[in-house]
């Protein structure tokens, strides 16, 4: 017997559980700081390669739109740091039941909020 049922394939409509959405965040910041990574040697290379170099990036780097996004970039690594200790606790067992695992997703976006704050105030 053939079943025709329903298909929603519209991701907007899915109302996902907040560890999938903690789960959906940690690939994305983690596709930004793959792409943030070559910006990030090249300014290493720039600031280790002469004096007037470095001084040159520091004022670059210290115009209001780039504090904002190296805040940006900040971010993404705070969250992807925090969401991978509690990825890495899950391989281990803990965290896995179906309560644990959603206090764990809201510890972990609690945690990232505060220190993503807290970074934002020690940046500017």
């Amino acid at each position: 017997m053939s079943k025709q049922r329903p298909k929603n394939l519209n991701l907007f409509t899915i109302r996902f559980p907040i560890p999938a959405i903690i789960s959906i965040l940690h690939r994305i910041s983690g596709i930004i700081l793959f792409l943030v990574v070559p910006f990030m040697l090249w300014g290493l290379s720039l600031s280790l390669s002469s004096p007037q170099d470095f001084d040159d990036l520091h004022l670059f780097l210290s115009s209001p739109f780039m504090k904002l996004l190296i805040w940006s970039c900040l971010s993404a690594f705070i969250y992807h740091f925090i969401a991978g200790i509690r990825h890495l606790l899950m391989d281990v067992h803990v965290g896995e039941e179906l309560k644990s695992g959603r206090l764990s997703a809201k510890l972990t976006l609690v945690i990232s909020i505060i220190l993503i704050i807290l970074a934002g105030i020690w940046l500017w």
